[in-house]
C-alpha cells in the first residue's frame, strides 16, 4: 500500500516526513525502521494490517492510569520502529526487520475487523502499542477514524518521535498517548537509541496544545539515566510545559536485548525518582515493575489521601467519587475518572 506523508525527489529518490528522521531513500531502498520501502518513486508501507500482536489489555498495562481507569483497551501492533534502543523490551517484534534481514512478519488484518473485535471484547479503546505506532501510521489511522466513529477512544503508546504534520493528522482521532521520555539527555538519545531529544520534547509539547491526554513514561537505566540531577531537569520539564497534572510514571529496567551489562534498577532508585518528581510540583508519579509499591496508587494532590489502590494492573479499590476525592472534593485529574 502506498504510504501517507512523503515526497518525491529526484533520481527515483523519496523523502518520508512521517517521523523526525526525514529518511530520504533510494529506489529498492527502506527507511530506518525498516517496514517502509521505495518501489520505482513510490513510498510503501509494508505492514499495513499486518498484525504480529492482537491482545485485550487493561488500560493501566499501557501504562495509562488516569485515562477510563479499569476499563479493557484493544491492544495491536505490527512489526518494525524507528528507534534501535539497545535495551528494547519488545526487540523480537521491533527490531525484526533490522535484526532479521528485512522480515516482515503478522497476519493481515483489516481496520473494520480491530474496531469490531473491539466492540465484541467490550473495549473501551484501541491501543496502538507494543512496537512504535508511527511506523504503521497508515493502519493505526484508518482504524482510529473507524473507532471514532463508534464512540471508542484511541491510545498511542509512543517514543514521541513522530512529525508535527503525522501528529497533526492523527489529532482528530487521538485521545490519550503514553510518551516514553528515555533520558533528558541528547548524547543518550544518541548513544542508546539512535535518535535526538528535542523532537520528543516537541511532540509533548504539540500533545498538550492539541489537548490529548497525556502520561509520560521513563524507563529508568542504573547508571545511564538515573542522575538525580537529571530525573530532575526531567521532572521540572513535565511540569513546567506539560502540567503539574501529567502522570509520570518512572519504571524499573531489566537486563534485556543489547543491555545485558547491568542489573535491575535498585527501587530505591524509583523511589528517589518518585521522591523528585512530587518535590518538583507533579500531582502523580508512579512506580512501575515492581508490584507492591506505594507509588502504584493514586493520591489526592490536596489532601494526600489515597483514592485509588492498585495492585499491577489491577484496581483493587476506586474511592473516587465521579471523579472527585472522596474525602475533600478536589478534582483528581483525567479523563473518565
Amino acid at each position: 500500500m502506498e504510504a501517507y506523508l512523503y515526497r518525491k525527489l529526484d533520481e527515483g529518490r523519496v523523502q518520508c516526513d512521517l517521523c523526525a528522521h526525514g529518511c530520504k531513500i533510494h529506489d529498492g531502498d527502506r527507511g530506518i525502521c525498516g517496514v517502509r520501502c521505495n518501489t520505482g518513486g513510490v513510498l510503501n508501507t509494508l505492514v499495513y494490517g499486518r498484525l504480529i500482536a492482537r491482545n485485550v489489555d487493561p488500560i493501566e498495562k499501557k501504562p495509562l492510569f488516569h485515562f477510563y481507569p479499569g476499563s479493557r483497551s484493544y491492544s495491536v501492533a505490527t512489526v518494525g520502529c524507528n528507534f534501535k534502543c539497545r535495551f528494547c523490551q519488545n526487540a523480537d517484534i521491533a527490531q525484526m526487520p533490522n535484526d532479521q534481514g528485512g522480515a516482515i512478519a503478522g497476519r493481515i488484518v483489516s481496520p473494520e475487523d480491530v474496531v469490531a473485535d473491539a466492540i465484541i471484547q467490550d473495549c473501551q479503546s484501541i491501543a496502538y502499542t507494543y512496537t512504535e505506532p508511527t511506523v504503521f501510521f497508515e493502519f493505526a489511522y484508518d482504524t482510529a477514524r473507524i473507532a471514532h466513529g463508534k464512540e471508542i477512544k484511541n491510545v498511542f503508546v509512543t517514543n514521541g518521535y513522530m512529525s508535527e504534520a503525522a501528529l497533526n493528522m492523527m489529532a482528530p482521532y487521538l485521545d490519550a498517548a503514553n510518551v516514553d521520555l528515555k533520558a533528558f539527555s541528547d548524547d543518550f538519545y544518541k548513544g542508546r537509541c539512535s535518535a535526538r531529544l528535542e523532537p520528543v520534547k516537541s511532540t509533548l509539547r504539540r500533545m498538550r496544545q492539541l489537548e490529548i491526554h497525556l502520561e509520560v513514561t521513563t524507563l529508568v537505566i542504573p547508571g545511564l539515566n538515573d542522575a538525580p540531577e537529571e530525573l530532575g531537569r526531567m521532572a521540572e520539564f513535565i511540569a513546567a510545559e506539560l502540567g503539574p497534572e501529567t502522570p509520570w510514571h518512572v519504571s524499573r529496567f531489566h537486563p534485556t536485548y543489547r543491555l545485558t551489562d547491568r542489573g535491575p534498577t535498585p527501587v530505591e532508585t524509583l523511589e528517589m525518582a518518585r521522591d523528585i518528581g512530587i518535590a518538583a510540583g507533579l500531582r502523580y508519579v508512579y512506580t512501575g515493575n515492581v508490584p507492591g509499591l506505594e507509588g502504584e496508587k493514586t493520591f489526592c494532590h490536596k489532601c494526600g489521601r489515597m483514592v485509588i489502590d492498585r495492585w499491577v494492573f489491577s484496581i483493587r479499590q476506586n474511592l473516587l467519587d465521579q471523579g472527585r476525592c472522596r474525602y475533600c472534593n478536589a478534582p483528581i485529574d483525567g479523563v473518565g475518572m
